[in-house]
């Protein structure tokens, strides 16, 4: 079996498929009510919550859309922060349904510079939301949300809108305690699932914003998917093994006592994967501890080594699946998945493969 180490899909652990493996239920019967209002229950554990969250069936893409069309009109001033590929994404949804969009650059590899927020809502009074990312895998960045959380609702009182897709169920996010009115995630990333569900929670103040939002939904309407929460069902009909997953998968990682648990081993093995990496003389894009992500690691490519060269090497002949760059950086770097059902073994065979296929494709990696 091919050790996937893509920030996501992540590898599905086997009580996870058994979980899925039940025959179909009634979608609109009673056994479904528990299992929809267990899950609900126990996300909001996860999610650090005490507000509304659902469940959707789609990829973490819709319910960045959901977030954008729930709580926006078009015309409306947003002021969308990327560091990235999928902040960029997050920009263009918003563009895509008549938003009025101030996006708010950084270089690819580099982390939100708060103060560059601060300036930018003093300079445009005019925006009322803030899109931004909390994990960036298409560089390896994490953002400082708890600081620019404190900015966005705690000096200029504006609508924060989160996509926590790659770092939610992985690194510590508390959703209440910093006061962000919508987060995004997804399935297939640090809750050990396969792609096709995706979670958002709603804040009091999201929902006072959805009184007045007019942008297009239907599909993605999360006032019906309050309606239907109220009667332990979706709107529309679910990916029941998917949630037969997502119910087994979240009762495990609540079963390790609390969410500062996750955290800790996602800290520990990234650190692990980092060093690891240095250690061979290469060059992360992260360029320091603090914003580096504990579920992904971007790493430039050395010199003189095509990234389709490394990464074809490392899957033909050491069955180990790797992920390109993105955006900017497409072609540049590879980048290294350690979330969900990750061990340091997996990560130990990256390194052994990358020792060995160096050299081969004609980089020396230092000696450790």
């Amino acid at each position: 079996m091919a050790n996937l180490r893509l920030p996501g899909p992540t590898p599905v652990p086997d009580d996870v498929f058994k979980a899925m493996s039940k025959q179909m239920i009634d979608h609109r019967g009673v056994e479904f009510a528990e299992l929809i209002t267990r899950l609900g229950a126990n996300l909001k554990k996860a999610f650090e919550t005490k507000n509304d969250v659902f469940v959707l069936t789609s990829s973490g893409t819709g319910a960045m859309e959901a977030a954008v069309v729930n709580t926006l009109s078009p015309g409306q001033r947003v002021l969308a922060v990327t560091v990235g590929n999928f902040g960029d994404r997050f920009a263009k949804i918003a563009k895509t349904y008549g938003a009025s969009v101030n996006e708010l650059k950084f270089p690819d590899g580099e982390a939100v510079d708060p103060e560059a927020i601060r300036q930018a809502l003093k300079d445009d009074p005019e925006i009322t939301a803030v899109l931004v990312t909390h994990n960036e895998t298409s560089t390896g960045i994490t953002n400082d949300i708890q600081t620019i959380a404190g900015i966005v609702k705690g000096e200029f009182d504006k609508l924060l809108l989160v996509d926590a897709i790659s770092s939610l169920g992985s690194i510590r996010l508390l959703v209440d305690e910093w006061d962000l009115d919508v987060v995004v995630a997804g399935s297939q990333k640090g809750w050990m699932c396969p792609p096709g569900l995706a979670m958002i929670s709603f804040s009091d103040r999201a929902w006072e914003a959805a009184k007045t939002a007019t942008m297009p939904k239907f599909y993605f309407d999360i006032t019906e998917a309050k309606k239907a929460a109220a009667k332990g069902q979706t709107p529309w009909t679910p990916a029941v093994s998917l949630l037969f997953g997502l119910d087994f998968a979240v009762q495990k990682m609540l079963a390790q006592g609390d969410m500062e648990a996750v955290y800790a081993f996602h800290q520990e093995i990234a650190s692990y994967t980092r060093k690891g990496l240095s250690a061979m003389g290469l060059e992360l894009v992260a360029k320091d501890d603090k914003h580096a992500s504990n579920t992904v690691t971007a790493c430039f490519v050395p010199e003189g080594i095509t990234d389709e060269a490394l990464l074809s090497t490392l899957r033909d002949d050491y069955d180990i699946i790797a992920a390109e760059g993105r955006g900017l950086l497409a072609g540049r770097v590879f980048r290294i998945g350690h979330m969900g059902h990750v061990s340091k073994e997996d990560i130990d065979d990256v390194f052994a493969a990358l020792k060995d296929a160096l050299p081969k494709l004609g980089y020396e990696p230092a000696k450790v």
